[in-house]
């Protein structure tokens, strides 16, 4: 149960720093801003329960041998609810009305969010050393 927690564990990391740091940007880069946000607003529901599932399985499997480890994880697992029901239709609509300000302030929350669930993981998998 342990390596298989890790490799769970480790695809919940890889998965947001990539989807994060190198989906995004690459996106950005390759598309007109208007197409990338287009984009990037059909996929962030898929990343939201990618990340649900792999931090509930992760916390789930991590749960036995380290409480810690686990509560890191289930902690992710529980926070991304309320940002993919609650907070990314917030944004949406928020662009959708043209508020730059209010978009900017949410957009920059969810960012804040997905750093702290990238560091709560990166905080779990090195408590497998």
């Amino acid at each position: 149960m342990t390596v298989l927690a890790l490799l769970v564990t480790a695809l919940l990391f890889g998965g947001m720093v990539l989807y994060s740091f190198g989906f995004a940007a690459f996106l950005f880069n390759a598309l007109q801003p208007d197409e990338a946000g287009r984009l990037l607003r059909r996929a962030c529901p898929h990343f939201y329960l990618f990340v649900l599932g792999a931090s509930a399985l992760a916390a789930a499997l991590r749960f036995p041998g380290d409480l810690i480890g686990a509560a890191l994880l289930a902690a992710v697992a529980v926070t991304v609810i309320p940002a993919r029901q609650v907070l990314m239709p917030a944004i949406n609509a928020a662009s959708d009305a043209g508020d730059k300000r209010r978009f900017g302030l949410l957009h920059g929350g969810s960012v804040m969010l997905t750093l702290t669930h990238i560091a709560l993981s990166a905080w779990a998998l090195a408590r497998f050393i």
